[in-house]
């Protein structure tokens, strides 16, 4: 009778494992999240909103967050796969719903070979998030393997906004004027818009700047 209390204690214990170690338990809960944490090396705080993992079995474990870090907006991908080695650059294609694909080059961390980032597409990249439901994220890797995974944009959009707002909500003492980027091709352009009396009065008054940077 105690050998047989025993059996079923055993398999009691051994079934509740397994719904613990269970990959379900996991994804049943997943969704976007935006979490605030402190980089402990500059004493910083920045933000972040992270993609749900996939269902198991369907696609490669890819996961996509948005970082909001010293006032920079980074857009970065994590694999359980190598994708390069450490400070590479590698290749993704993204695709939300049925819009048009889109190529980025992204780079590894210096410490990593499964993660990489952009600064300069970033922005773009979470704005394309906002408009719709899902998105299909491609990565080449380094031994020409490509992972894949579908990552649902439900409930994606207060958590990526938030992000975008910490780094468009600037510190006074972090908002310096940003230089004046006038090119030459801008001053043609505003130059054919004057009258010619305007034209031939400018051109005047750059003829004599010039002669004084002489």
């Amino acid at each position: 009778m105690n050998r047989c209390k025993k059996i079923k204690k055993y398999i009691f214990v051994g079934i509740i494992s397994t719904l613990i170690s269970s990959p379900f338990t996991i994804y049943a809960d997943s969704g976007w999240t935006y979490q605030q944490q402190l980089d402990s090396l500059n004493n910083q705080t920045y933000s972040y909103a992270q993609s749900p993992l996939p269902k198991p079995g369907l696609y490669d474990n890819i996961m996509l967050s948005l970082i909001c870090k010293d006032h920079q907006l980074q857009s970065v991908i994590e694999t359980d796969e190598l994708i390069a080695s450490q400070g590479s650059r590698f290749s993704i294609e993204y695709q939300v719903d049925k819009q048009t694909p889109i190529t980025l080059t992204l780079k590894t961390f210096p410490d990593s070979k499964r993660k990489g980032y952009t600064e300069t597409d970033a922005k773009h990249m979470a704005e394309t998030l906002l408009s719709g439901q899902a998105v299909f994220i491609k990565v080449n890797t380094m031994i020409r393997t490509v992972l894949s995974s579908s990552i649902s944009l439900d409930n994606a959009s207060t958590p990526i906004k938030k992000v975008l707002a910490d780094c468009t909500d600037l510190s006074p003492t972090q908002q310096t004027s940003a230089p004046d980027n006038y090119s030459f091709k801008d001053f043609e352009n505003d130059f054919k818009q004057l009258p010619p009396n305007q034209q031939q009065k400018l051109l005047t008054e750059l003829k004599q700047l010039i002669s004084k940077a002489h």
